[in-house]
């Protein structure tokens, strides 16, 4: 078993898609954190549920992704820009597990915002863990980039 997990949440297969490639060029362990209430599908209405949970700090329940991270060292971590932050879902991981001594890398997709505040919240987070440079990706995937930035932290099977 390898001992690198990506941990992703995706509500329209984007951030989906960069952690399936992440996964297949590193040989990790995937996991998608799916919560106990699903979104809206429709784009409006949905961002308005995210603003509101993310306003009043909300982490939902997840049925999966949750499992015990303990035999993982290496942790991508994997969220939409909502809102310039990380989707609830992602934060509800977060502050259910314990990153001590872990490596820890942010990657996220977005459709023009960049990271924005997600790499400072996760690293507020994980506090006694090494953070290591993520990637921001807007708009569809592409396996180069992702090898690119992999190689220069050092994590290409």
């Amino acid at each position: 078993m390898s001992n690198i997990l990506i941990v992703y949440y995706s509500l329209f297969e984007n951030t989906k898609n960069l952690a399936l490639e992440i996964a297949e060029q590193t040989g990790g362990t995937i996991r998608e954190l799916i919560p106990d209430k699903h979104y809206s599908f429709d784009y409006n209405t949905a961002a308005k549920e995210i603003r509101n949970e993310i306003s009043r700090g909300f982490c939902p329940k997840l049925i999966t992704g949750n499992e015990p991270i303990d035999d993982y060292q290496t942790i991508f971590i994997g969220t939409p820009n909502w809102f310039k932050t990380l989707a609830p879902p992602v934060m509800s991981f977060l502050r259910q597990h314990n990153f001590t001594g872990k490596t820890i890398i942010p990657f996220c997709t977005h459709g023009g915002g960049g990271f924005c505040q997600i790499e400072n919240d996760i690293s507020k987070e994980c506090i006694q863990s090494t953070i290591l440079p993520g990637i921001a990706v807007g708009g569809t995937v592409v396996s180069e980039e992702v090898t690119n930035w992999l190689k220069t932290i050092g994590y290409v099977i």
